[in-house]
């Protein structure tokens, strides 16, 4: 939580102005983010300093690690957050190869589920990674990539939060995730959850202990109509200590988390927060 308020304080405090060609936007920009969290000791990295939807962003991160490519899908497990970027984005809406309503294309789960190789194959990038961690095996390639320059045509929406290298070291599985943009009033609670979950749950169906989640960002930004709210109402107020993230240990295989995995099986506990903040959303 200090980790995200530091660095909401330093765009406001150090930021510089820059035109987002895709919203219509100024953004105040920071190049160069680094957060961890301790997924070992179970510190929950959701935002107390305003309601989190943290159900949302797990349901998401399971959405990705199905392979989904309909809002629709999302939104059965949880979720809305693919409904304006499926439907309301004007170049996709304009964009042939859409399939109709809810369509997102080949983004985020799509490319780490069904990696399209030369031949026209579908490459399940995940699979492997879980396969080589379930023998403890590291190759120092167990990489789970969304970021496809390919086939950028072809979907929705670049991936922000594009890579996530998972590492065997002295007994525990450690994840290092990369992000090239960040939203931070609203995206980067969502980005938080998702990698403190992806390591939690990767860990526990492969057998292994879980230890620190490192957060990589490259340009983290607060747009111009969301800089009042952060800056005179959640900067203002004071963190509540971090909470703990429970998954059903029933979940053992990669096959359940396709199968029969729900919200259901994931709880916060603790959880203090102030109240919700309504930030501005940027398509």
């Amino acid at each position: 939580m200090h980790q995200y308020l530091d660095l909401c304080r330093r765009i406001v405090e150090e930021g510089e102005w820059v035109a987002n060609e895709r919203t219509g936007k100024r953004c105040l920009t920071v190049i160069n983010a680094d957060l961890q969290y301790s997924v070992e000791r179970n510190e929950f990295p959701i935002i107390t300093t305003r309601k989190s939807y943290w159900k949302a962003a797990i349901a998401e991160l399971l959405g990705y690690l199905r392979g989904y490519d309909n809002a629709a899908e999302f939104r059965a497990l949880g979720t809305k957050s693919w409904d304006a970027n499926s439907n309301e984005n004007a170049a996709w809406l304009a964009n042939p190869v859409r399939r109709g309503e809810d369509d997102m294309g080949r983004v985020y789960g799509v490319q780490g589920r069904a990696w399209a190789k030369p031949n026209g194959e579908p490459l399940d990038q995940l699979r492997k990674i879980v396969d080589d961690l379930n023998k403890g095996l590291d190759d120092r390639g167990e990489i789970l990539t969304f970021y496809n320059p390919g086939e950028f045509d072809l979907g929705c929406l670049r991936p922000c939060m594009h890579t996530h290298t998972f590492s065997l070291l002295g007994g525990k599985l450690h994840l290092t995730s990369y992000q090239r943009s960040c939203d931070v009033p609203l995206g980067l609670n969502f980005n938080q959850i998702q990698v403190f979950a992806l390591l939690a749950l990767i860990a526990q169906i492969t057998g292994h202990d879980a230890g620190t989640a490192y957060h990589k960002i490259v340009n983290a930004h607060i747009y111009e109509d969301q800089l009042e709210l952060m800056r005179d109402v959640q900067l203002k107020r004071k963190p509540f200590p971090a909470p703990k993230l429970h998954i059903n240990p029933d979940i053992k295989s990669l096959e359940d988390i396709e199968t029969w995995v729900t919200l259901d099986d994931f709880s916060v506990e603790g959880y203090q927060h102030h109240d919700p903040i309504a930030y501005p959303f940027s398509v």
